[in-house]
C-alpha cells in the first residue's frame, strides 16, 4: 500500500476533508481541487526535493565570508516550491492564497517532508507570516507577512540564546528605543537591538532577496534593567536588509551579522545559526544596533509568539511522522526484496532448500507492523490535529472553542510522540536492512540522523511533557481533558459494537481512565516539584493512549468502509491496531506507576552519586 493511498484514506474516507468545501470559506474547492494540489506537491517532491535528499545532506551550507552557500538543487527545489502558491495555500484570495483547509495544505506539505525534510516546506516562514497576521499592524502585514506568503522574503523565529538555551526568562538581548520619534515610524515602533541568537534554523541564506527574524528581546525599565522573567519579553521584526514601506530594498543592511554556522547530526541542508544583533558590524544610519519594529504591546512578546510557536511543534510533529514513514517505505521494500536465511519449521531449518527474502521471518514482521503501527497512527494524529485548526478558524463559536481547548492539550503530543517513536521507527528501518542500515549506501541512516532533531526542537521533550502535565490537562478547570474524554467515549462507543474491536474499546476505556486518575495522584501533594518530576512517563503514557484511540477510530472506520468485505488495505490496518494494542498500549502500567508514586529518586538521588 502507497503512501498515497495512506494519506487518502485517512484525509478523506476518515477526516471527510471534502466536506469542509460546504463552509463559505472553501466553497470554491472541491474533492478534485484538493486531489490537484495533492499531486502537484507529491510530483514536485518526487523531481526536485527526493533526488537532493542525499545532495543537501553531504554538501553542507558553508560561508565564504560574504554570504552562505547552498547547493543548486536547493534552490531549485525552494524555487518550485514558490512557484506551487503552497506558502500561502491556506491565505485569503485578496493576498494571493488559495483558501485551501490548513487540512489539505498540511496533507500536502506531508509530501516535501517525506522527500527532504531539510530542504522541507518552509514552515518557519509560513508560520512567521502567520504570526504576523494576527499579531501586526496592516503596515506589517502588508511589508512583510505578504513577501513572505509570496516566496520573496523568508523568516525565521529567533529565541534562544547561547547562555539562556530553553529558558526564555533568561533572553538577555536588549532593545531600546529608536530616538525621541521611535513610536512613530509606520513600519512600528523602532527600536535597536543588541544581543546574540543561537539555533536559528535558515538564519542566513541567499533562497531569497531578504529574511525577516522574528526576535524575543526585552525592553529596559526606566533605570536601565532588564525585568525578571517572561513578562518582560517583547516581539520584534528585524529585517536582515533595510526596506521602505512598499516592501522595497532600501540597499541599507541592517546590523545583524551572521556569527557561524552549527554542523549537525542531521537536517544538514537546513543551515542553523548563531547570529549577532547590533554587534556594529553592518551599522544603520551612522550606529550600531539592529533596527527592530515591535510587534503587538511591549511585554507581551511571548504571548504573540506561541502562535508561531505551536504551528511550529505540529509542524515539527509531521516532520517526524514523514521521517518515520520514508524509513517505513524503505525497509518494507528491502525486506520484500532481500533474500536471507530459512524460516523454521517443525522439523527445524532445512539448509537445501533456498533462501526466504527477509519478510518471510517473524522478527522482521514485528519490526515492520511496529513502524506502521507508529508512524500511520502518528499520521492520523497530525491530520487531526490540522482538521482541529479548520475547525477552530471556521466552525461555530462553540466548535472553535472547542477545537481550540482540544489543541492545546494534543499540541504537546503531537509535537513529541512523533518525534520519539517515529525515530524509533528509523531506528527499526535500520535494523532490518542491517549492516547495510548502517552505511549511507541506503537512505535509512540518514532518516534517522535527520529524525534525532525533532525530539529537541521547537521545545524539548522535557519540555513538552512539564506542559502537558503542568498546565494543559488542568487548564481552565480541566476543559480541554474532558472534551478529549468526550471524544475518546464517542470512539469506544461505536468501536464497542464491533466484535472485532471490542476488546480493544474496552483497553481503551480503562488506559483514559488510569491516565485521568494519574493526574490527581502526581498532584495529590500540591507540590509541582514532586508532581512534575515523571512528567516525561507521564506524556509517554498520555502519547500512547492517544495514540491508541487513533488507531480504534481509524480501524472502526476502515471497517465501515469496507461494509462487509474484507480488503487488503483494510487488513494492514487491523493488523497495525492490533499490534499496537498488544505490543504498546501495555507499557503505559509501568509509566503511570511511577508518576502516581511520585517516585523521587530521579530528583533525589545526590549529584556525586551519578
Amino acid at each position: 500500500m502507497s503512501y498515497r493511498d495512506t494519506l487518502d484514506f485517512l484525509l478523506y474516507d476518515w477526516l471527510h476533508a471534502e466536506r469542509l468545501n460546504e463552509r463559505q470559506r472553501f466553497a470554491d474547492h472541491s474533492r478534485e481541487t484538493f486531489d490537484a494540489v495533492l499531486d502537484t506537491c507529491e510530483r514536485i517532491a518526487r523531481e526536485k526535493y527526493a533526488p537532493a535528499n542525499r545532495t543537501v545532506d553531504v554538501e553542507e551550507p558553508h560561508f565564504d565570508g560574504e554570504k552562505v552557500i547552498l547547493p543548486r538543487a536547493t534552490h531549485e527545489a525552494h524555487a518550485a516550491f514558490v512557484e506551487s502558491g503552497m506558502m500561502a495555500a491556506a491565505q485569503d484570495y485578496d493576498i494571493g492564497g488559495m483558501q485551501l483547509p490548513y487540512t489539505v495544505q498540511a496533507a500536502a506539505n506531508s509530501f516535501f517532508a517525506m522527500a527532504s525534510v531539510s530542504i522541507g516546506s518552509n514552515m518557519l516562514t509560513s508560520g512567521n507570516a502567520n504570526l504576523l497576521m494576527v499579531h501586526g499592524t496592516e503596515m506589517q502585514k502588508q511589508v512583510f507577512a505578504l513577501n513572505e506568503f509570496s516566496g520573496r522574503w523568508a523568516g525565521t523565529m529567533c529565541l534562544s540564546e547561547p547562555q539562556a538555551g530553553s529558558s526564555l526568562s533568561d533572553v538577555a538581548t536588549r532593545a531600546v528605543p529608536d530616538g525621541e520619534d521611535f513610536e512613530n515610524d509606520p513600519l512600528g515602533p523602532r527600536y535597536r537591538l543588541k544581543g546574540n541568537k543561537m539555533w536559528i534554523s535558515a538564519g542566513d541564506h541567499e533562497l531569497t532577496e531578504n529574511i525577516v527574524h522574528i526576535v524575543l528581546a526585552k525592553i529596559p525599565d526606566a533605570e536601565g534593567k532588564l525585568i525578571p522573567g517572561v513578562k518582560g519579553i517583547s516581539l520584534f521584526i528585524v529585517p536582515k536588509k533595510m526596506v521602505d514601506t512598499e516592501g522595497n530594498l532600501t540597499g541599507v543592511r541592517n546590523d545583524v551579522a551572521l556569527a557561524g554556522l552549527n554542523h549537525k547530526l542531521g537536517w544538514r541542508g537546513t543551515t542553523n545559526t548563531l547570529l549577532n544583533f547590533g554587534e556594529g558590524k553592518y551599522p544603520v544610519d551612522g550606529k550600531a544596533g539592529a533596527v527592530g519594529y515591535l510587534v503587538g504591546k511591549p511585554g507581551q512578546g511571548l504571548a504573540c509568539m506561541f502562535h508561531m510557536m505551536n504551528e511550529a511543534r505540529i509542524g515539527v510533529g509531521t516532520a517526524a511522522v514523514m521521517l518515520g514513514m520514508a524509513g517505513y517505505h524503505a525497509s518494507l521494500d528491502y525486506a520484500k526484496n532481500r533474500p536471507q536465511g530459512r524460516p523454521v519449521g517443525p522439523a527445524g531449518k532445512d539448509a537445501t532448500r533456498p533462501q526466504v527474502r527477509i519478510i518471510e521471518h517473524a522478527d522482521v514482521r514485528r519490526m515492520l507492523l511496529a513502524q506502521k503501527a507508529y508512524c500511520e497512527g502518528a499520521l492520523a494524529l497530525q491530520l487531526y490535529c490540522a482538521r482541529l485548526v479548520d475547525e477552530q478558524k471556521t466552525g461555530t463559536p462553540e466548535a472553535a472553542d472547542d477545537a481550540r481547548l482540544l489543541l492545546e492539550v494534543l499540541t504537546p503530543i503531537a509535537k513529541s510522540w512523533p518525534s520519539e517513536w517515529c525515530l524509533e521507527a528509523n531506528s527499526l528501518a535500520i535494523q532490518i536492512h542491517g549492516g547495510y542500515g548502517y552505511t549511507r549506501d541506503f537512505p535509512v541512516e540518514q532518516y534517522w540522523r535527520d529524525n534525532r532533531l525533532n525530539m529537541i526542537h521547537e521545545g524539548t521533550h522535557g519540555i513538552q511533557a512539564a506542559d502537558l502535565l503542568g498546565r494543559k490537562v488542568l487548564m481552565e478547570g480541566g476543559k480541554g481533558l474532558q472534551l478529549l474524554g468526550a471524544r475518546v467515549q464517542e470512539t469506544i462507543g461505536r468501536a464497542a459494537a464491533r466484535p472485532e474491536l471490542a476488546g480493544f474499546a474496552d483497553a481503551l476505556g480503562r488506559a483514559f481512565g488510569r491516565v485521568t486518575s494519574a493526574i490527581q495522584a502526581a498532584w495529590s501533594t500540591g507540590n509541582p516539584a514532586e508532581a512534575l518530576v515523571n512528567a516525561v512517563p507521564y506524556m509517554q503514557a498520555f502519547g500512547h493512549m492517544v495514540l491508541a484511540w487513533m488507531w480504534l477510530d481509524v480501524a472502526d472506520k476502515a471497517i465501515e468502509k469496507d461494509n462487509g468485505a474484507t480488503s487488503v488495505s483494510t487488513t494492514g490496518r487491523l493488523g497495525a491496531a492490533t499490534y499496537f494494542y498488544r505490543y504498546e498500549l501495555p507499557k503505559i502500567g509501568a509509566w503511570l506507576n511511577v508518576v502516581e508514586s511520585r517516585e523521587p529518586v530521579c530528583a533525589d538521588l545526590p549529584e556525586d552519586a551519578f
